[in-house]
Formats: structure tokens, sequence, C-alpha cells
């Protein structure tokens, strides 16, 4: 019951969301945009009944960041985003055909990407490169998939050569998803052949679901090839992440 209780609240909530994408967007600041985005974020949590946590680093995160994350569940998007809601998500292109997320995450200007194109990943290091110059903050899932939590993945560093292209600084990002009893959630993994129904489900149905995100240190990528700066930025994260 608690599950269906939580997605009866969840759908009208998301087909708000995407209203907001499709008819008010174009009209409003980016500033505007950032906060209905991460008013829609932390409004999604809440309905699921998870609770946020993130340190008082992650408020002040300068312009022309690339954020390195780890990646355990489809919501970190999310959780990100309320917490860093001007961040721009680099997400693979399965992503946008997904029913109402992809429209979701489209609208809230994700860049997409065809992981097992060489060309189109130079495209998206292009552009990913254009909006740190820009100004904007870029955030990028290396691990290229999600994990179990407590595990990294090794991680691929073609995205990371925006930064070092532009010599912009990266900042590693640390997401930790616990419930009671777990100190890395089994609830929330989104692994092997989980479909999103059913990590939907898993997720509503759970009790004391928490979200941790921490910010570490910015790492200047002056000096350092993509795959050196791909292993020091996993480095910070295992370390953290315990």
């Amino acid at each position: 019951m608690r599950a269906v209780w939580r997605l009866a609240r969840l759908t009208p909530h998301v087909l708000h969301g995407l209203w907001i994408v499709k008819r008010r967007f174009d009209l409003l600041t980016a500033p505007e945009r950032h906060a209905l985005i991460q008013w829609w974020s932390v409004k999604t949590l809440r309905i699921l009944g998870i609770t946020l946590k993130a340190d008082s680093a992650a408020s002040a995160v300068p312009a022309g960041h690339l954020l390195v994350a780890n990646h355990v569940s489809w919501l970190d998007i999310a959780g990100l985003h309320a917490v860093l809601p001007q961040a721009r998500f680099v997400s693979k292109a399965d992503v946008k055909h997904w029913p109402l997320v992809g429209a979701l995450v489209e609208g809230a200007g994700t860049l997409f990407i065809e992981r097992a194109s060489k060309r189109d990943a130079l495209r998206v290091v292009h552009q990913t490169a254009a909006a740190l110059q820009a100004g904007d903050c870029v955030a990028v899932f290396p691990e290229g998939t999600t994990g179990t939590g407590p595990e990294l993945l090794p991680f691929h560093a073609n995205l990371l050569q925006a930064a070092v292209s532009v010599q912009a600084p990266v900042l590693p990002v640390v997401l930790r998803w616990h419930e009671p009893g777990e100190r890395f959630s089994t609830a929330a993994r989104f692994v092997g052949d989980t479909t999103l129904v059913q990590s939907l489900w898993r997720i509503a149905s759970a009790r004391g679901l928490g979200f941790d995100v921490q910010v570490l240190p910015s790492v200047a990528s002056e000096g350092l090839d993509r795959r050196a700066l791909a292993e020091a930025l996993r480095a910070s994260i295992v370390a953290r992440l315990g």
C-alpha cells in the first residue's frame, strides 16, 4: 500500500513537470528554470519517501565546472538536481526514449550520447567543452552505467577530455543511497536485468531510503591527460565511499 500511495502521488507530479517543460521553460530565465528543476526534484524525492542530505559545499559550486559522480540509480539525476539544479547531464541516448522520464531530462538541458559510437562521443565532447566555456556546469557519470554502490566500475576518460581541452576545473561528487541496516541500499540499485518499472516499485516500496551528496575538493585539469584525470577522480571518490 505504501508503494501504491507514493506512485499515485508521483504520477500527477510527473505530468505537471512535463507540462512545465513543454509550456513554460522557453519563457523563463536560466535562474527561474533552475529553481523549478530544484523544486520538482526535491518534491520527487519527498513523494518517494527519500531523505536528502547534502554537505554545504554542494550549494556553492561555481560556474564552469565539470561534475564527475559515481552512478547507482536512474534517480541519481533527480537527486543531484535537488542539490545542483544548474547541472546539465550527459546521459546515454536510451534515456531520451524512456516514457515521461526522457522528456523531463531532455527539457532540463541534458546532452545525449550514443556510447557505442566514437564519432558521437567526439560530438558530445565538443558540446560539453563549449558548455563549460559558456559557464555551464556539466555533470557526467564516467562509469558509463550504474553500479552496486560500494564498488566503482572503471572510469571511462573520453568525456573528461572536454575539461582538459578548455582547462576547466573538475569536481568529484560522491553519491550514496542507503536504508536502515544497509550502508549501501539494495533497493536503489539499477543493475543487471532490472527494468525501470521494477526499480521504481522497489524504491517506492522501501522504508527509510536516503540519498547523500558530498562534493569533494576541486581538481585542476591543467597538466593532466584525460586518463590521469580519470584515475585521480576515481581514487578520490573511492576513498570517500570507504
